[in-house]
């Protein structure tokens, strides 16, 4: 396939939480904008793609799940290796896959690269009537720990595409800005590009001024 390296950016991006709370069906609905109501649990490790446009380039997100289940927990440092981003799952419906949110997050921590973005996400929004998690303390908890909070619905795709594009935007934005701090000659053009650069490049009023 000829477009497979037709990408600016490569994110990879993990689904974590309980077994159960719909980390598949975010993956599928996302990627591939379905839904499965007979899903089974997942059985170790998969990943699906999606490329998304954003600031004019494209971001293609490599979005991993895993199961929830403790048997598969040793698989941890793998899945994190290399990750910039994480969907934290829980369920709105079952108070216990927020209470074990601490647990998932403090995994997140101790396995993770210190600067992942987290996402705290809600899911099974459609499920109103049984609500066990109001969304007012999950929020506060997200805010607590410096997490970007949203409640979704797999099942009627309600916010999913928002989710994603988010938590990405946010780690193109971390991520591009680094690029520009590091990049050590600022007045190399890029590939075919015809850049315009000023008479005079004075490295210290270069270093101070900050894009966007």
């Amino acid at each position: 396939m000829a477009d497979q390296s037709n990408f600016d950016f490569l994110f990879k991006v993990v689904l974590i939480g309980d077994s159960g709370v719909g980390k598949s069906n975010l993956l599928s609905r996302f990627t591939r904008n379905e839904f499965n109501l007979e899903s089974k649990s997942t059985i170790g490790v998969e990943f699906a793609t999606r490329s998304l446009a954003i600031d004019g380039k494209t971001v293609k997100a490599q979005i991993w799940d895993t199961a929830g289940q403790e048997r598969y927990r040793a698989i941890t440092s793998a899945y994190y290796r290399g990750a910039v981003g994480a969907l934290l799952v829980y369920d709105i419906s079952k108070h216990q896959t927020y209470t074990n949110v601490t647990r998932w997050l403090k995994e997140l921590r101790d396995h993770a690269d210190s600067n992942i973005v987290i996402m705290l996400v809600g899911n099974k929004s459609d499920l109103k009537h049984l609500r066990a998690v109001p969304t007012d303390e999950a929020k506060a908890f997200a805010a607590e720990n410096g997490l970007s909070f949203i409640e979704t619905s797999a099942l009627d795709a309600s916010n999913v595409e928002s989710a994603f594009q988010t938590i990405l935007t946010d780690i193109y934005r971390i991520v591009s800005s680094k690029s520009l701090e590091q990049s050590a000659d600022p007045i190399k053009p890029s590939t075919g590009d015809s850049i315009l650069v000023t008479p005079s490049v004075d490295p210290q009023a270069q270093q101070g001024s900050k894009c966007c």
